[in-house]
């Protein structure tokens, strides 16, 4: 083991013996990521709780030896190594199954208020438990300490820091484990890493100076037995707070369940943004092609360099002449219609397009002929991204149809279609197919569409009662 609590010449002594390879495991604290540490055949890094290193950290564990195989554990990812899992350019696997008897952390945002304080100490001091009071300026701890002392005179005090002298801190804290004092004010020095099984309230001190993750982890210091657990985040008023912290802490109250670290984790990728892939920032927007264009482009990169093969994509020109729109009687706010649009757009499966139904008539009632009309459209679109057909259009009573040279459909069975019924379809020089539907009316001509790419593309239709985009 390597820390700060070892003196330098048994920690000389260790790397010595790691550089040698005489032991086979070392567990340190930011002391193994510094130059003069050498390892003999370094096959596996572990890094438990990875919110706290930066990303030249990671670097100089890989610096060690090229093809290292690294795990990161953490109950709130980075930003940007929550997206890279969310790629696929790293693994990820969730625990989401809590320990036995443990309850969920009850969270309240409140203002700075001695009577609060008071109150929440005494009520867990007063059932045997042990409470965190965090204060994270270093320079005015020992003053507040004073302050609580006099207004809480019934309960045990002690104060602990990063600044303190290793012997004098680790006797703060072995006091606090065994029950000799009640209330520790302390530093965000208590993130990770501890477990007081006793100390079941916390209180947090201008929680809006804290990041997210930062405050989850912080909160997770109580709770760790069968006890209800209290955590009271403490700011100087709603107007005097910035508009990110109110969102940071509104989320972290809201999800307050057991394992939401990863939903508040992709709260805290939301505000923040990504980051940047190849260089040092581990969050921020990504502004220059927006974040969803940069994922997909993300995700295509990556299926190409595991050797996938990654089917190139189209935006069907759709002419069919089906008036098919949100009108402004029906949804009147232009944001609203965008957001629907846009959900429309990315359709992935027709229960999909069913629950998206569902959820426009719940909110703004029953709607027309021009609104269904637009649902018929956008699922035939679907089909037709599925099947790279790049346009389709009506012109004197025929259906034309432009195919992609990389469309699934299948050469010899649309050749065979055309040979049986030789009046009906065309196959143009350029490839664009042409047919006469079976009838002129949008609904009917749009089943018979999709059932026509179905045949060619030697897969068999859905088998329901009714084709696939009746279901509209």
């Amino acid at each position: 083991m390597v820390s700060r609590f070892l003196t330098g010449k048994e920690i000389a002594a260790v790397l010595q013996d790691a550089a040698k390879g005489t032991v086979d495991i070392v567990i340190g604290t930011h002391r193994l990521l510094q130059k003069d540490v050498e390892f003999k055949d370094l096959g596996l890094v572990v890094v438990d709780e990875e919110h706290r290193f930066g990303v030249a950290h990671k670097e100089r564990l890989k610096k060690m030896r090229q093809l290292v195989d690294v795990l990161s554990l953490t109950a709130t990812p980075i930003p940007r190594t929550l997206h890279m899992s969310l790629v696929g350019i790293r693994d990820l696997s969730i625990i989401e199954t809590p320990p036995v008897d443990r309850l969920a952390i009850q969270t309240y945002v409140t203002r700075y208020d001695e009577r609060v304080i008071r109150d929440a100490i005494l009520r867990e001091v007063e059932r045997g438990g042990q409470v965190f009071f965090l204060h994270n300026r270093v320079e005015t701890i020992d003053r507040l300490a004073l302050k609580l002392a006099d207004l809480i005179p019934e309960a045990r005090m002690t104060v602990a820091h990063g600044q303190m002298r290793p012997k004098e801190l680790e006797k703060v804290m072995v006091d606090f484990l065994d029950n000799k004092t009640q209330v520790l004010v302390c530093s965000a020095i208590i993130e990770s890493g501890l477990d007081f099984p006793n100390a079941n309230t916390i209180i947090i001190n201008r929680a809006d100076q804290f990041g997210l993750a930062q405050l989850y982890q912080l909160r997770g210091r109580v709770g760790r037995s069968h006890r209800h657990a209290f955590a009271y985040l403490l700011i100087p008023g709603e107007k005097a707070i910035t508009p990110d912290a109110e969102r940071r802490l509104r989320a972290l109250q809201e999800i307050d369940g057991l394992g939401g670290g990863f939903k508040l984790a992709l709260h805290d990728l939301e505000i923040r943004g990504a980051g940047n892939l190849l260089g040092s920032q581990q969050s921020g927007q990504i502004t220059a092609v927006g974040f969803e264009l940069y994922t997909e482009m993300m995700e295509k990169a990556v299926q190409e360099l595991k050797g996938e093969e990654v089917l190139p994509e189209v935006d069907p020109e759709i002419r069919l002449g089906i008036p098919a729109y949100l009108p402004d009687s029906y949804i009147p706010d232009a944001n609203q219609r965008l957001y629907f649009y846009k959900r429309l757009a990315s359709l992935r499966n027709v229960l999909e397009l069913d629950e998206l139904k569902e959820e426009i008539k719940d909110r703004f009632g029953p709607y027309n002929g021009i609104v269904d009309n637009l649902f018929l459209v956008m699922n035939l679109r679907r089909v037709l991204k599925e099947f790279l057909v790049q346009q389709i259009s009506v012109s004197d009573g025929k259906v034309f149809m432009l195919f992609h040279p990389e469309s699934p459909v299948k050469v010899d069975k649309l050749l065979e279609l055309i040979r049986k019924q030789k009046n009906r379809f065309r196959l143009a020089p350029d490839g664009r197919l042409s047919f006469t539907p079976k009838c002129q009316d949008w609904q009917p001509l749009v089943d018979e569409v999709v059932e026509l790419l179905h045949t060619i593309e030697d897969i068999p239709a859905p088998q329901r009662d009714q084709p696939e985009s009746i279901r509209v």
